[in-house]
């Protein structure tokens, strides 16, 4: 069982940055990526960016070149830099676990933090 936190989500203007915050507990060894995925209304959920637990980075091509995926194994936590935000950013943003061992495989998913861009 994994556990995930989300935090950091907040109102920005346009151009602004946000950083988002997710903290995995639980069965932790066995997360091998971490994530963040973000659902529109009227659109179906998406990749915002992706982290293994070795360093490599994936971006949804939405936000690449704006983003900025980051982690910190020791602790268990997953970090998502937003810069130059924009309207169309505006949603709620879930962090994403991929738990894994010789049994089964998990999708675990934070409760979302809600990211609104805005004058």
């Amino acid at each position: 069982q994994v556990q995930l936190a989300e935090s950091g989500g907040g109102l920005v203007h346009p151009g602004g940055s946000l950083g988002l915050s997710c903290a995995a507990s639980g069965s932790v060894s066995n997360i091998n990526a971490m994530g963040w995925y973000r659902q529109a209304p009227g659109k179906q959920r998406e990749l915002v960016a992706v982290i293994t637990r070795g360093g490599a980075t994936h971006y949804g091509t939405s936000v690449y070149g704006r983003f900025t995926i980051s982690s910190d194994n020791a602790k268990n936590m997953v970090y998502l830099q937003m810069n130059n935000l924009k309207p169309e950013d505006t949603t709620v943003y879930y962090c994403n676990a991929d738990y894994q061992d010789s049994l089964e495989l998990i999708d675990y998913w934070g409760q979302g933090t809600r990211v609104t861009v805005s004058s």
